[in-house]
């Protein structure tokens, strides 16, 4: 049995009836501000995926700084307690 190593992926013949079958659905007239459509929805959805990550990477940044400030403030309380101690 011979198995093709790109499961799902159409190929040059594939593409082309699926192109005749949405020129035939939408109209060659439709298909311009079809694709325009499709192009800045996908620009949105890039645009508010960046600005997600933006915020992630803001509340990691907050988080880590006050982490550190913590860790600073535990240790400094350390050494005055064992410093009264002696």
């Amino acid at each position: 049995m011979i198995f093709p190593l790109q499961l799902g992926i159409p190929g040059g013949p594939e593409l082309l009836l699926i192109v005749a079958v949405v020129v035939l659905l939408f109209g060659a007239s439709k298909l311009p501000k079809l694709a325009r459509s499709m192009g800045s929805a996908t620009g949105e959805f890039k645009k508010g995926r960046q600005e997600v990550e933006e915020e992630l990477e803001d509340m990691q940044g907050d988080s880590g700084e006050d982490v550190a400030t913590e860790a600073d403030a535990d240790v400094a309380t350390e050494a005055d307690t064992e410093g009264s101690n002696v």
